[in-house]
């Protein structure tokens, strides 16, 4: 039987292997393992790959979420605005500082926040909101930004999906005050630990951002601020680094493969919307179907391996039980519906072909 993986870290990075290892090679030799060149460089290099003004690197997406609110210095209890669909990760953040999240349901087109309905939530207390690139798909940040400006609110864009995704030709994470991004290994730009980054746009805030990462510090031994342990270590930035040359590749093989789920796969399935405005980067490729757990089942008896993102809404996670309340039927629905198929790095035009032609006889 032929076997399609879900995804296979090993396949879809041997081909960096070689730069991978000279890369670990330097670091190792130069004998500077935190916060040095690799760093500097990849910080340097992803705020021009973006074309954003200043970047810096973290521990990882969540910190980089986390970080991003600190900064605002929010009183307790502040509204943050989000998806209900989103991953948990998101919603963490906020309630970790003390902060309230307010979900909104999604568009269920985009599956991104439905901006129509913003404004709904937005009270005296709302002062962030948090739209998430989910999948690979730019939020309707044009809109996003409008409701931000007349209600005054910071924009902080979780962008761990989303590396190189444009709206109207501009990249994620360059719109609001903030860009959040996670490199865990299964994203399009992904490292080989955990890693993350933050962009943002004013002198203050990139001064700030370096001392939070740094247990709150700017000056060795004198701390500014209740702070973090979130660097972004030199192995993890020089593996970025390779990668990030390599990103519009990555993204260009992934649009490729999208592209023939969208022409061939059977309308029984409700695939991604894509829309001119939109360039997607399909970290993840999710249609929806009626019988998901069926589908998912026969699918893994033909040898295709999927996945569910995700497969349980945050309100209702256990962890989130009196934390969030109200009800969020499409959220629901959606959660209840996903399947995400292979579309990785190592997967060929024609294993994409294959999955399709299983598909189609279900």
């Amino acid at each position: 039987m032929r076997i399609i993986e879900y995804e296979n870290l090993y396949k879809a990075n041997k081909s960096f292997f070689t730069q991978y290892k000279q890369s670990f090679n330097k670091t190792l030799n130069s004998g500077w393992y935190i916060l040095g060149d690799n760093v500097r460089l990849f910080e340097n290099s992803f705020a021009k790959y973006l074309d954003a003004k200043y970047c810096v690197g973290v521990a990882s997406g969540l910190d980089a979420l986390e970080i991003s609110l600190k900064c605002l210095d929010l009183e307790p209890k502040s509204e943050v605005i989000v998806p209900s669909n989103t991953y948990i990760a998101t919603i963490l953040a906020i309630i970790k500082l003390g902060l309230k999240p307010v979900l909104v349901e999604p568009n269920p087109m985009t599956y991104n926040i439905d901006v129509l309905k913003i404004e709904q939530k937005v009270t005296k207390h709302t002062k962030v909101i948090m739209p998430v690139h989910l999948y690979g798909k730019s939020c309707e940040m044009d809109k996003i930004m409008l409701v931000a400006k007349k209600h005054k609110l910071s924009v902080i864009e979780d962008c761990a999906q989303s590396h190189g995704a444009m709206f109207n030709k501009l990249k994620t994470g360059t719109f609001g005050d903030f860009g959040a991004f996670s490199f865990y290994p299964t994203k399009n730009l992904g490292a080989l630990g955990d890693a993350g980054a933050i962009v943002c746009k004013t002198e203050q805030m990139y001064q700030k951002i370096l001392a939070l990462r740094n247990y709150g510090s700017n000056k060795k031994y004198f701390n500014k601020y209740i702070g973090y342990n979130s660097r972004l270590d030199e192995v993890q930035a020089g593996f970025l680094s390779v990668k990030l040359e390599h990103l519009d590749q990555i993204n260009r093989h992934k649009r490729q493969l999208a592209a023939i789920y969208q022409a061939k796969l059977s309308t029984d399935f409700i695939k991604p919307a894509v829309e001119k405005a939109y360039f997607d980067v399909y970290h993840i490729y999710a249609i929806r179907h009626a019988k998901r757990d069926q589908l998912k089942e026969y699918l893994l008896k033909q040898g295709i391996k999927t996945e569910i993102h995700y497969p349980l809404p945050p309100h209702k996670q256990e962890a989130m039980q009196g934390v969030i309340k109200g009800k969020y039927p499409l959220s629901e629905e959606i959660h209840s519906t996903v399947l995400s198929l292979p579309i990785s790095y190592l997967h060929t035009p024609a294993d994409i072909e294959h999955v399709i032609a299983v598909m189609n006889k279900f």
